[in-house]
């Protein structure tokens, strides 16, 4: 893969899905409103962190930054023969839930050192109103690791998207704001690392409280 590239396979797939499925029911059924997309850089390693409230947040992150971003899927997906061949062509990669899978963390640095967008959810799971309240450092030691610059993006509105036991997405308003770049960590020191994952999140849960 040439550096600062992602494969033509993955653009395709990426275009495809959007253009057939996410934008079409982002913008037409969530009645979508997208505020800062001049803010992301059209390429080059990028580590996108954001708040996470709905299974749909990775594609309607990935549609609203305009590139294919990889996010980490859990392991028994990749069981799906079928499924797990589109996620890999598409950018996931696996983790095992609960614990600290550096095979995970190795593929999220081999895309950002292959100038792809890796996304992670910055309190690494989803909250009931979307707001981050306990951030962790994992996504701040991959972009220095990376060097790669930071992207802060809220999600506003997926937590209504699926009712407890209902497998039918309702109709809610749904509303993504980009921030601007903050740039990498100079050092893997766990103060300046906190300090900048305290910072992602008041810039997150700033945007989240704007509302639509």
């Amino acid at each position: 893969m040439d550096k600062n590239r992602e494969p033509f396979i993955s653009l395709a797939l990426y275009h495809a899905f959007k253009w057939s499925v996410v934008s079409p029911m982002l913008h037409a059924y969530f009645r979508g409103k997208i505020y800062g997309a001049e803010n992301v850089p059209e390429s080059g390693p990028l580590v996108v962190v954001s708040n996470h409230a709905s299974y749909f947040d990775p594609p309607i992150v990935s549609n609203c930054v305009r590139r294919p971003v990889a996010y980490m899927a859990k392991e028994e997906l990749f069981k799906i023969p079928v499924l797990a061949q589109a996620i890999k062509l598409y950018g996931a990669y696996p983790v095992s839930r609960g614990n600290a899978d550096r095979n995970a963390i190795r593929a999220a640095l081999e895309y950002l050192n292959n100038g792809w967008a890796v996304g992670v959810f910055l309190q690494g799971t989803r909250t009931p109103d979307g707001r981050i309240t306990d951030p962790k450092r994992g996504a701040l030691l991959l972009a220095a690791k990376a060097k790669a610059p930071i992207l802060p993006v809220s999600v506003w509105g997926t937590e209504g998207i699926l009712e407890k036991g209902s497998k039918i997405p309702r109709a809610v308003p749904v509303t993504v704001r980009i921030g601007h770049l903050i740039d990498a960590p100079t050092s893997s020191n766990k103060e300046e690392l906190e300090a900048l994952a305290q910072k992602c999140t008041a810039v997150i849960n700033q945007m989240h409280d704007l509302g639509r």
